[in-house]
């Protein structure tokens, strides 16, 4: 039977592991819609039409019983029996909530990670999230700030976790294999994809409650298995063949240090024009992924009517186009660069040209063509699949500019593009408040399809993605690797062979010998 290499078991760990910290954000998105008392009405699953709105009905809870409910109810304290009375400001609020803080711990994730680690920063900075989904249900009956602010703790906190994990690929990963690896990252999709659906049935059968205890114990099996099954670098795997370190080591070189590279190069890192490109890119693209991830389930149960089974199953499905897309781009992407037919550099503006400008021209047309409800739920799918093409655009292009320093970079691009994860949700409960209608929704998505095509304009214009000479003091481009040689190596299992005079193991001067030849 053919070995296990640690690279893939390392990209199924992270990839669960965005599916999990994906789904601590998404899961208040779905239950909202059945944890007010006012819900309008609904639509079955199969009648996806407005016209044929006439005939929905008027939403009826059912009487259901909750832990919750019992303990307070012992308690003798008073709680919201038919639902929460939240207006559109109130539900804008508490779904950006958990981005009010989520930035400000961008840049420590990074920091922290390359001092204590990834496995120690990513895995904890998840672990906390999943802990206080089993008490969001209980928190949620004591009060609407009570949930407000465990929901920005709850983001506080899982901000930590996507800088860090930019330390760990940079140390494992392959320059001409990062587009690819960087698809784990998009697990956040499947995640979306995948939770949805299953929470929209969970609160049809049981109840909205349920499904922040599944969350918690989903996350809490992940968690078990990243604190067995994963290490920092290939130095420290216990298990790792020899010959796929040796590899990996070869690969890497001199581009990436295990040991402290020096002080951060803070100046040179806030006045690089590839970073604030990358800063811009993650600004246009997150903010098109959020509000229509976080406002779809509002957007398709008011506008088009959808009950909660249908809304978690099409508000998931784009999601999963999404992590398919970023796959497929992911491996054109790394084929390109391993051809040498295309330099790195413009393979991250192709990958941006698709995932923002791309997006936002979709975008544009779902202002015009929303009123459709078979329009609608294809030019949502459409504009979330092809933001998978970001794998291999700017969240690739951040290790390909510093590997010493990608989470840190990730931190800066992630503290300031990441704000539209707030900013959206309040400017769309602005627009929306006491207005949902298809005329307010057009105006959401016009700004949003403005975000995005600019975004990608002044990135496809500006941007470089080249190896920076701030990424280490006496290296400005990655090392000379013989491509062929590493191929031979990973696929033979046969060490370099760098020098017949010297043993397989990479010597120091191979390590910091330049290649003059980088594209």
């Amino acid at each position: 039977m053919a070995e296990v290499k640690a690279r893939t078991v390392l990209w199924y760990m992270a990839f669960f592991g965005f599916i999990v910290n994906y789904m601590l954000r998404i899961n208040l998105n779905i239950t909202i819609v059945d944890m007010l008392a006012e819900k309008g009405k609904t639509t079955p699953v199969a009648n996806l039409s407005l016209a044929s709105s006439s005939n929905a009905t008027d939403f009826v809870r059912p009487e259901r019983l909750s832990l919750e409910r019992g303990i307070l109810d012992w308690a003798h304290i008073s709680y919201e029996k038919e639902g929460f009375h939240w207006n559109e400001k109130q539900q804008g609020a508490l779904l950006g909530s958990f981005f009010w803080a989520h930035w400000i711990l961008q840049i420590p994730g990074g920091v922290l990670a390359r001092k204590y680690g990834t496995k120690l920063i990513f895995g904890w900075s998840n672990g906390i999230g999943i802990f206080c989904c089993f008490i969001i249900p209980l928190v949620s009956y004591l009060g609407y700030s009570y949930l407000l602010w465990l929901r920005v703790f709850q983001g506080f906190v899982t901000g930590l976790a996507w800088p860090s994990m930019h330390v760990m690929t940079a140390k494992w990963i392959p320059p001409n294999e990062r587009s690819k690896f960087v698809s784990a990252y998009l697990g956040s999709s499947v995640g979306v994809a995948l939770f949805y659906p299953i929470f929209g049935y969970i609160i049809d059968l049981i109840g909205w409650e349920s499904v922040y205890y599944v969350s918690g114990v989903v996350g809490t099996f992940w968690f078990i298995s990243w604190q067995f099954l994963v290490f920092d670098s290939p130095a420290e795997h216990p298990r790792i063949d020899e010959s796929e370190r040796r590899y990996i080591e070869k690969s890497l070189g001199a581009s990436v240090q295990n040991t402290n590279p020096g002080p951060t190069p803070w100046r040179e890192i806030v006045t690089s024009r590839p970073v604030w490109m990358n800063v811009v890119a993650q600004w246009g693209g997150i903010w098109g992924l959020f509000t229509l991830m976080t406002h779809g389930p509002t957007y398709f149960r008011i506008i088009h009517h959808w009950d909660v089974k249908a809304t978690g199953f099409l508000s998931g499905l784009p999601h999963l186009m999404r992590m398919l897309f970023a796959y497929g781009f992911s491996m054109f992407a790394d084929y390109l660069l391993r051809t040498e037919r295309v330099s790195r550099t413009n393979v991250r503006k192709l990958a941006t040209a698709v995932c923002c400008l791309l997006k936002g021209l979709v975008v544009l047309a779902l202002a015009y063509f929303g009123y459709n409800s078979t329009a609608a739920i294809v030019l949502v799918t459409v504009a979330t699949m092809v933001h998978g093409a970001v794998s291999s655009g700017p969240l690739a292009s951040v290790v390909d500019l510093a590997p010493n320093y990608a989470g840190i970079v990730l931190g800066v691009s992630g503290a300031i593009g990441g704000m539209p994860g707030f900013i959206s949700p309040f400017i769309v409960g602005l627009l929306t408040q006491g207005n949902q209608t298809i005329e307010a929704w057009k105006h959401v998505f016009q700004l949003t399809a403005a975000m995005l095509i600019g975004s990608g304009i002044l990135y496809v214009l500006f941007s470089d993605s080249t190896l920076q000479a701030w990424n280490s003091g006496c290296c400005t481009t990655l090392p000379d690797v013989n491509l062929k040689e590493l191929q031979a190596l990973a696929e033979e299992k046969k060490p370099l062979n760098v020098d017949p005079d010297v043993t397989t193991e990479v010597d120091d001067e191979s390590k910091t010998k330049p290649e003059n030849d980088e594209k």
